[in-house]
């Protein structure tokens, strides 16, 4: 079983930067993505990385993000990075990190949330104008 836990939200102006960490208490993931759940609206699928093999580093953003936000995965310490440049309000909500096992991800499913085994507790980001 694969534990993770994220860090790094805060409550920031509009147009600042910051990173969010999701440590991981091993390297099974396969695949590892970052989602995030806003007030009173569904979970989304932010961006998904691919750790290993032959589609290594191959992401998918979602288009709300995909100029602003990097990932990064760290083997050596087990931390998957998010980047989040020139935030907006829109940015607000839990960011969740997720990990999948298993194999074999196909790309159209890379944000869906149901593909993922293990999940973090979630840290806060809000972006205030």
């Amino acid at each position: 079983q694969v534990q993770l836990v994220e860090s790094g939200g805060d409550s920031v102006q509009a147009g600042v930067s910051l990173r969010l960490s999701c440590t991981a208490s091993s390297t099974a993931s396969y695949y590892m993505a970052w989602f995030r759940q806003a007030p009173g609206k569904e979970r989304e699928g932010v961006v998904a990385h691919t750790l290993y093999g032959a589609n290594r580093d191959l992401d998918k953003f979602a288009d709300a993000v995909k100029d602003r936000f990097t990932v990064f995965w760290d083997h050596a310490k087990k931390i998957f990075y998010l980047q989040m440049n020139n935030l907006k309000p829109e940015d607000t909500a839990m960011y969740y990190c997720a990990g999948r096992v298993r194999k074999n991800l196909d790309y159209g499913d890379y944000l869906s949330q149901v593909q993922y085994d293990y999940w973090g507790q979630g840290t806060q980001v809000t972006v205030s104008s």
